[in-house]
């Protein structure tokens, strides 16, 4: 009882969990002050070797673990691309990327394909400047009335044969704009698309997948264009 001679509630006590299960403070849990005074002494008490753990490296193990999965997938996707890539070109594949009026969001996705994470240029892919130097169109958003010209005359200056891939769920459907005064909906409402890789935004092992059926389909415009052309 306090002296006014009110009750007071027990104060909860909380372990702080270190690495060696011998040194267990106990602080009261609603006092962030008495926290931050046990953190101290813990830094001054332990000795060499024993480690505090918190949520913020409990959450960079996670990280961590994570990174080394998506790093794991990424390589036998990698390495299967660049296979396909060999045999159907027997030189790097060249990508023309096309915003026809997107957010962005697909633009941030498709340049983490090119951070050290992701590095595409180890598996022989490539994003060109002109249209005519690609094998791939890379489409984002949906095709917005004022660029729309542009998107076909891009489609236009693209060697054949040639694959168009649709990037999103704008680009693949219209998405939240669909067909309007303003968009003219998705992708295919404009040009013929060969490969649709749905989300909001799509992963970048999505866009890697998606490049990978597509190297499927590049190889049968390929057998098809031969077989015309010895006809």
């Amino acid at each position: 009882m306090k002296p006014n001679g009110r009750f007071s509630a027990p104060e909860k006590k909380v372990p702080i969990v270190a690495a060696r299960s011998g040194w267990q403070p106990l602080v009261p849990l609603h006092n962030p002050l008495s926290m931050v005074k046990a953190h101290k002494s813990c830094a001054s008490t332990i000795d060499n070797g024993s480690q505090t753990m918190d949520r913020e490296m409990i959450k960079l193990q996670r990280v961590e673990q994570n990174l080394e999965a998506i790093e794991k997938s990424l390589e036998e996707l990698g390495a299967r691309l660049s296979e396909r890539i060999g045999k159907i070109f027997g030189r790097s594949l060249h990508i023309r990327e096309v915003d026809s009026g997107s957010c962005n969001a697909c633009e941030w996705e498709i340049t983490a394909l090119s951070n050290p994470v992701y590095d595409l240029e180890r598996f022989g892919i490539y994003f060109v400047a002109s249209p005519r130097h690609a094998d791939v169109l890379l489409v984002t958003g949906p095709v917005t009335r004022n660029l729309q010209t542009a998107l076909l005359k891009t489609y236009e200056a693209t060697p054949e044969p040639k694959l168009v891939i649709a990037v999103g769920a704008c680009a693949c459907s219209g998405g939240l704009f669909h067909e309007g005064y303003a968009s003219a909906g998705g992708v295919d409402k404009v040009l013929p698309v060969d490969i649709y890789i749905p989300g909001c935004p799509p992963r970048p092992q999505a866009i890697l997948q998606g490049l990978l059926l597509a190297m499927d389909k590049m190889d049968q415009k390929m057998r098809k264009q031969e077989f015309a052309e010895e006809s």
